[in-house]
């Protein structure tokens, strides 16, 4: 393998790293070891360091133009390309639970695709996007502006599960 692709494999592995010690985390917490779910954590961050590093050196960071540009290619691919072939394979194994987070997956790619582009609109017209409260599913990954449905229109959760984060 060339340098290249070794650093793409190994941004892959400590992308994943870090959201699988994430969920080592939660689950270490809920069970009631506070201190190992503190240790997920921090190396969970130490590979976020690792994968961002891995990028730079990819020349994968360009200027936020660039880099709405690349997440509105990567969200049209998972939701026209990569999803519809999980979900018909999925379909064909009988895989239940495949096939609901992949599908769920899918329909909220399309919300970071349309949100990503009035980013992008923004940015070229010269301006930022104005502040905004923003909510998101912790069932689906859905994200809203200024206030939650009344239930999620992708998994049906209700209003009052939806997690500010700005």
């Amino acid at each position: 393998m060339s340098t290249q692709e070794n650093l793409q494999f190994a941004f892959a592995g400590e992308s994943q790293a870090n959201r699988k010690y994430l969920a080592f985390a939660a689950k270490a917490e809920k069970e009631g070891f506070a201190q190992i779910a503190k240790l997920f954590r921090v190396v969970a961050e130490a590979e976020t360091i690792h994968a961002h590093a891995h990028l730079r050196a990819l020349d994968g960071v360009g200027d936020t133009t660039e880099n709405l540009q690349a997440a509105i290619a990567g969200e049209a691919h998972e939701f026209t390309h990569m999803y519809p072939g999980f979900v018909a394979e999925a379909k064909a194994e009988g895989h239940k639970r495949a096939i609901k987070s992949m599908e769920e997956a899918m329909a909220v790619e399309k919300t970071h695709h349309r949100l990503f582009e009035q980013a992008l609109a923004a940015v070229q017209a010269g301006q930022d996007l104005p502040g905004m409260d923003l909510y998101i599913c912790p069932v689906c990954g859905h994200v809203e502006i200024g206030q939650p449905p009344e239930q999620c229109p992708v998994c049906n959760v209700k209003k009052d599960k939806f997690t500010r984060m700005g």
